[in-house]
């Protein structure tokens, strides 16, 4: 099946994104909404096509918007349910817009897709003009902050935002971390806004076999506890959920700055504070044979290197032993798997370029001024009113959680299920009563305790070298994906990492390495 596998890809070609087809900064959306009032008091809007050619896609309320109010699009991804239920996602809609009625001239209309469609449809969506506020972050495919920037997909906030609410709702510091090129295009989700990630282990697992698992320090140190999973007859000794791993694993060694798997070919190392080509450093050689070993010993299934495997696979028994990004409260793990997990720090954590972008909103260029400052005003009452910000994670009062006696939550639904980190900042969203009841304070101290990376603050400018990244980038699927992990064969690692940097160079890699090197150079003599 991986030789079979291996020929396929090797064969295979990464098409070409559809981000291509989102409209620029200088492309402006008008909007006609007609609203009309049903006999049983529904509102129903339409929206009609402009001359731009901008379609947006009617939608039926139960609420009943003021006149006044502008009608904003929002797009956000879940994480915790394989499909969300669209119609509780309307009441959940229904409800937001009831209660916002008459704090802010604004109403939603709420888009809320799957993880394993979210950036496709979103995409989609993006090209035809059908969003004006969007989730995204640094680390999404396809509609990234790497990839809305510089294809001019979002809108300049910098001035519309200032003596906000939603500006004044966290430290200054986040948003300088969050510009490109000195301007505010993106709104940080304020979470564990600095990067690092730990070993995941089912505790039943834990406890069954006894494992240490404070004598994990590396992934090898793993393998005996995936020898006794294998031996259990799991499916998924080490679940990589179908995810490259090398720029998580290896941050200790190198700053991949650009924060996308599909370019981790290009990285600082962090002894030197030099560009490198990570794919000819033993680091890379290792990790991948690694994985390979555990392919072939059927520690990693073919369902992570195939991608059969979803976001809801941590929710079953089938696994052992899976990553976990560190956050303040890892407890957090245990409701969004339905079980009970148990973590081991496997890296440092760091703030770099992009590890306040690891959730964020941004308002897309071809919304109208009307329409900008309304997502910046919707933003703002999320991100400093609880009830608000608890409707928006965690739906319906009494259908979709519940609070407990110690005014905490508890998630009941299999409907409409979120998580704060995807949805609005630490400090005021209602923890979970599995959470400590002091989550805002630990969080500022976790945000507080990180190394700085040398590379804070640069942001690598493709565009000298647009189409050469780009081809750079579409080899990832063909060769990258498959050996970080596990679908190539042990015996073929180190042949199948020469194929991948002679198809580099013939993309165009020497000449973007050269450029990624100059701009680092040139941005660490101006500091």
């Amino acid at each position: 099946m991986k030789k079979k596998l291996f020929s396929m890809l090797m064969a295979s070609a990464m098409t070409a994104s559809l981000l291509a087809g989102c409209g620029s900064s200088a492309e402006t959306t008008t909007t006609t909404t007609t609203t009309t009032t049903t006999d049983a008091g529904t509102t129903e809007t339409a929206t009609t096509t402009t001359d731009a050619g901008t379609t947006e896609t009617a939608t039926t309320t139960d609420s009943t918007a003021s006149s006044d109010a502008t009608t904003i699009n929002v797009y956000r991804c879940t994480f915790n349910l394989a499909s969300p239920d669209s119609a509780q996602v309307q009441k959940v809609q229904d409800a937001i817009n009831a209660y916002i009625a008459d704090k802010i001239p604004v109403q939603i209309n709420l888009t809320d897709i799957g993880s394993g469609e979210y950036t496709e449809k979103a995409n989609l969506a993006l090209a035809n003009n059908e969003i004006n506020l969007l989730w995204t972050a640094s680390w999404e495919g396809t509609i990234g902050t790497n990839d809305l920037y510089p294809a001019n997909a979002v809108y300049d906030l910098t001035d519309i935002i200032q003596g906000t609410d939603l500006y004044n709702s966290m430290a200054e510091g986040q948003w300088e971390a969050a510009k490109y090129d000195g301007k505010i295009y993106f709104v940080p989700v304020y979470k564990d806004n600095v990067e690092g990630y730990d070993f995941m282990f089912r505790k039943d697992l834990v406890d069954q076999h006894n494992w240490d698992i404070t004598s994990v320090k590396k992934l090898a140190d793993l393998e005996p506890m995936l020898a006794d999973a294998k031996a259990d007859g799991l499916k998924y000794p080490f679940l990589t959920q179908k995810t490259a791993m090398f720029y998580r694993w290896y941050i200790d060694s190198f700053d991949f700055f650009t924060a996308d798997s599909a370019t981790n070919f290009f990285a600082v190392d962090r002894k030197t504070d030099e560009v490198v080509d990570t794919i000819q450093t033993p680091e890379y050689l290792e990790f991948c044979k690694l994985m390979a070993d555990w392919a072939d010993k059927g520690y990693i299934s073919e369902d992570d290197f195939t991608k059969v495997t979803t976001d809801t696979t941590t929710q079953t028994q089938d696994w052992a032993i899976s990553w976990w990004t560190d956050i303040p409260v890892n407890d957090e793990a245990n409701a969004r798997y339905g079980q009970d997990v148990v973590m081991q720090p496997a890296t440092s954590r760091w703030a770099h370029s992009t590890s306040a972008l690891g959730s964020c909103y941004c308002v897309t260029a071809n919304s109208t001024p009307e329409q900008a400052k309304a997502c910046v005003d919707f933003l703002g009452l999320l991100y400093t009113d609880s009830t608000l910000a608890d409707m928006y994670t965690f739906g319906i009062e009494g259908e979709d959680f519940t609070y407990d006696a110690n005014h905490q939550v508890e998630q009941t639904s299999d409907k409409y299920n979120h998580s704060m980190w995807e949805s609005a900042n630490a400090t005021i969203v209602t923890p979970l009563s599995n959470e400590p009841a002091n989550k805002a304070e630990l969080y500022d101290a976790f945000n507080g305790g990180a190394n700085t990376s040398s590379a804070a603050g640069f942001r690598f400018d493709k565009t000298p070298v647009e189409d050469k990244y780009t081809a750079c980038a579409n080899l990832f699927e063909s060769y990258g994906f498959p050996l970080e992990n596990g679908g190539i064969p042990a015996a073929d690692v180190e042949k199948t990492i020469e194929k991948y940097q002679a198809a580099l160079d013939e993309a165009g890699y020497q000449d973007v390495l050269a450029e990624f090197q100059s701009q680092y150079d040139a941005w660490k003599a101006s500091k």
